[in-house]
């Protein structure tokens, strides 16, 4: 335990060995902790802060080159036309409505995406043997687009929901699966070596230091999952479908109401990064025992 704790700090031996009788690295643990939190609040803030006058200009020239003559007006209404019919879907309930559509349907694909993914890539990630046999098919799957089976999902689901949920599951599931092998590749030898020496059983191993070691990898690949997931089903819902966000913009688009297709579109990107946010917070907080400063907000 003293040489795991010289070399990957008593957080991170504390968080492998937890109740082990080390009571100077609990004693530090808070502390390290605080660190982190303080260090990892003021990145955050300060990469927001440097983006937003880029932001701000974009919006700016959104609003200015309609209204100038640059772009026509018709296809391409003033930042505050947008803004306008956003406010008056969202008052009127519509938005709402098709926005709890949208995300319930990217929500189930994505939980089953979890759910298969990430037991499916600890095993693979873990037993090589396993990785030999599955991995052809898998790999054969991951490299199958989506969208070119969306047309199967349908023949074989139907035009409602079971097709969008199954095109919103297959998106999501390989961008998970391969980042959960790769961070269970990437686990230091050595700490398994150490849990092994201890007794360890297999369920506890991965549960103790595969895992969370492996939280990293899993969350950046389950921030592509998520925007894959709403991608899918944005595509699905223009294809066949009469409510949610995709079915909102195709069918603004259609009747020539481009300030509501505008609307959906940003309620989409803000709907984006919300998410992407939550699990970049999830991240930091799964893995503040390791003491990181900072972590991506991309």
């Amino acid at each position: 335990m003293a040489y795991l704790t010289e070399k990957f700090g008593s957080a991170g031996a504390l968080h492998l060995f937890a109740g082990a009788g080390e009571t100077v690295a609990a004693a530090r643990v808070p502390a390290i902790k605080a660190s982190a939190k303080i260090r990892s609040k003021k990145a955050s803030h300060g990469t927001l802060l440097y983006g937003l006058p880029l932001l701000g200009l974009f919006f700016l020239l959104w609003e200015i080159a309609p209204r100038l003559g640059w772009l026509n007006r018709i296809f391409f209404p003033p930042l505050s036309e947008v803004l306008v019919a956003w406010w008056a879907l969202l008052a009127s309930g519509v938005l709402i409505e098709h926005i709890g559509i949208s995300l319930q349907r990217a929500a189930i694909g994505f939980t089953l995406g979890v759910a298969v993914a990430i037991p499916l890539g600890l095993l693979m990630g873990r037993y090589s043997l396993f990785e030999k046999l599955s991995d052809l098919l898998v790999q054969t799957l991951r490299n199958t687009s989506q969208f070119a089976l969306l047309p199967v999902f349908i023949l074989l689901l139907g035009i409602g929901e079971e097709s969008k949920v199954a095109i919103t599951f297959y998106s999501s599931v390989f961008f998970l699966l391969v980042n959960t092998i790769s961070g269970v590749k990437s686990v230091d030898p050595l700490l398994i070596k150490a849990a092994r020496s201890m007794g360890t059983s297999d369920f506890d191993l991965f549960r103790k230091v595969i895992l969370p070691a492996s939280i990293p990898s899993i969350v950046a690949g389950a921030r592509l999952a998520v925007k894959s997931s709403l991608f899918a089903v944005i595509g699905a819902e223009m294809l066949a479908a009469k409510s949610g966000l995709g079915f909102l913009i195709q069918n603004s688009q259609l009747m020539m109401e481009t300030a509501d297709m505008y609307a959906g579109i940003l309620t989409l990107t803000v709907i984006g990064l919300t998410v992407n946010y939550l699990l970049v917070w999830f991240e930091r907080w799964a893995t503040a025992w390791k003491g990181q400063s900072e972590t991506s907000l991309i």
